[in-house]
């Protein structure tokens, strides 16, 4: 199970790097990166399923609950940003897209920085 949990550590980490690099590649003419969907909804699966594993202890250590509820909190704000922003083109901005930018790095940050 520990093979799989490091597989789904890595297609997490995939989807918000498709996220981050879809948003960041369209800031000149803003709009929603066709692929930029299915990343969010990628991280935000496999997240789940990693949290799942973990708190099962099938693999991986036991997850900070607070640290878990405040990333998917995020990654629910990022998903509902996106799912926005392609069912309504004309509302994506700039700032628009630095927001998905912006919460996709503090994602990253809170799990990467908080212990």
């Amino acid at each position: 199970m520990d093979i799989v949990y490091r597989l789904l550590v890595v297609l997490h980490l995939i989807g918000w790097a498709i996220v981050l690099g879809g948003t960041l590649v369209n800031l000149r003419t803003p709009k929603i990166a066709a692929g930029v969907l299915h990343g969010v909804l990628t991280a935000l699966v496999t997240g789940i399923l990693l949290v799942g594993i973990a708190s099962a202890g099938l693999a991986g250590h036991e997850p900070n609950t607070t640290k878990v509820a405040v990333k998917l909190l995020v990654a629910l704000a990022v998903t509902a940003l996106v799912l926005v922003g392609t069912r309504r083109p004309e509302k994506v901005t700039t700032g628009y897209l630095g927001a998905i930018a912006g919460l996709t790095v503090t994602n990253v940050a809170i799990a990467v920085l908080w212990r």
